[in-house]
């Protein structure tokens, strides 16, 4: 009886740390380099989703996700940082990154906005051609992603950090804690005397 007692405590116990295990981050892709096109993985997502609903139609940014003619889009923020607009080739429709989620952190696919499960289903998972308008702001999403990293179930958002740090080197750390550092490129040095 006691066997029975400890193997039944033994068992519930397995299920209870199972159950509170934290979710594995998706597998680590390299990323892509830097260029005004790539060829990239797209999926869609929508504010009903399960996963977002907490959220609402809100952006990681706090803001509307945006479905007019420039629409909202989810992406690793090392790889394509805060504010980083681009166009989708075939279809002419422009994006901003200004969201992210789990299963983009380390990997070269970004995540359309749609504003409808039905247009979300159409869309679909494709490889597209996308043109880089404008590059965002690594400086701001390092600010804004600095706060959640301290947070132990959001290994998402410290897979980014690191990724930042790597990329963008220290400077990056100090253009976010020094604003006056920002709007100066102190990469390039005249060495010429």
């Amino acid at each position: 009886m006691m066997f029975r007692l400890v193997s039944l405590a033994a068992l519930v116990a397995s299920f209870l740390l199972v159950g509170c295990a934290e979710r594995s981050l998706p597998e680590y892709e390299a990323p892509l380099k830097r260029s005004a096109c790539m060829k990239i993985r797209t999926t869609a997502y929508t504010h009903t989703e399960s996963d977002h609903i907490k959220y609402a139609a809100s952006s990681a940014l706090g803001t509307p996700l945006q479905s007019g003619s420039i629409r909202s889009a989810a992406g690793d923020w090392a790889r394509w940082p805060v504010g980083t607009k681009f166009m989708i080739v075939a279809t002419g429709q422009i994006y901003q990154i200004d969201d992210y989620g789990w299963a983009l952190a380390g990997r070269n696919t970004i995540d359309l906005y749609c504003p409808s499960r039905s247009e979300m289903n159409e869309w679909g998972v494709r490889r597209v051609t996308i043109q880089i308008l404008e590059w965002g702001d690594p400086w701001r999403s390092y600010h804004v992603l600095k706060p959640r990293s301290e947070n132990s179930s959001n290994a998402h958002v410290r897979r980014m950090m690191t990724e930042i740090k790597r990329f963008y080197g220290m400077l990056a750390i100090q253009r976010a804690q020094f604003p006056i550092l920002r709007d100066h490129d102190v990469s390039v040095r005249n060495t010429s005397r």
